[in-house]
């Protein structure tokens, strides 16, 4: 495993690079992004591993604003910022002699797996897309806090985005707030199974808070919406009941049409 860094308009990305023993023939790379919140460190290390082992080369990386990466304020999550990290990762990859530019593929977890369908919509050189969990139905996961958490905690959430955005408007530090906690506690996502899910996967550079605003941003990220230009395989790896990314039957059926 290589420490290296690439740039994303003057910021220092921080990324982990694992290079297969066989380089006699530039080999094939996935590019692999964390979810919500999540830095490189964070259980990735054993996929890139395995994927290694099998010849594959590896580039795991640190979304501007968090983990190694740099980026002020910290724990900002900016959805068009994380969609150019994930397309300037690509860009490195395919710059290195030991990589095949065109045998790229894209690792994401939870959003991170939206992204994949997003950028390989665009890109029409990326070779597949795997998206696990992936976040795709945003007015799913509103309808699940609703019925879990009620209206209360809906209304209070976007009260602490109101807080972060005007104090970001005012030139002032931003308003965090906890991305998981235990029931009943103020937080992104405050479920029994979310806060033991990240407590078992937190790594030392992973940070339980993320600024406010990005519950006023992140609701209209629709990335089903961009399959129809994805011209790669995509696997596609939906959980059973899952409480962090759920799908209604409207998105299910959207995806069957292009199920082989």
């Amino acid at each position: 495993r290589k420490d290296v860094t690439f740039k994303v308009k003057g910021t220092s990305i921080s990324a982990w690079l694992y290079l297969p023993e066989d380089l006699s023939a530039p080999v094939p790379c996935i590019i692999m992004g964390h979810g919500f919140g999540g830095t490189k460190d964070m259980i990735m290390e054993t996929y890139a591993l395995r994927y290694q082992e099998a010849g594959f080369a590896v580039l795991a990386f640190d979304y501007r604003h968090f983990g190694e990466s740099e980026g002020e304020p910290r724990q900002l999550i900016l959805i068009p910022y994380q969609l150019e990290d994930f397309t300037a990762a690509i860009e490195y990859a395919r710059s290195l002699k030991e990589i095949n530019p065109a045998r790229i593929a894209l690792w994401g977890t939870s959003a991170s797996g939206g992204y994949g369908m997003v950028i390989a919509a665009k890109d029409k050189n990326i070779a597949c897309v795997c998206a696990q969990c992936p976040g795709l139905d945003p007015h799913a996961s509103g309808e699940m806090f609703l019925k879990k958490l009620g209206i209360g905690y809906i209304l209070r959430l976007f009260v602490h985005g109101q807080r972060d955005m005007m104090r970001f408007r005012l030139g002032l530090s931003p308003h965090k707030i906890p991305i998981v906690g235990k029931p009943g506690s103020m937080a992104f996502f405050p479920i029994s199974d979310a806060y033991d899910g990240y407590s078992k996967l937190a790594s030392e550079n992973f940070i339980n808070e993320v600024c406010a605003r990005v519950i006023l941003r992140s609701h209209g990220f629709k990335p089903v919406k961009h399959l129809r230009n994805v011209q790669c395989p995509i696997l596609i790896q939906i959980c059973d009941n899952d409480s962090l990314a759920p799908i209604s039957n409207k998105i299910a059926k959207e995806l069957e049409k292009y199920a082989e």
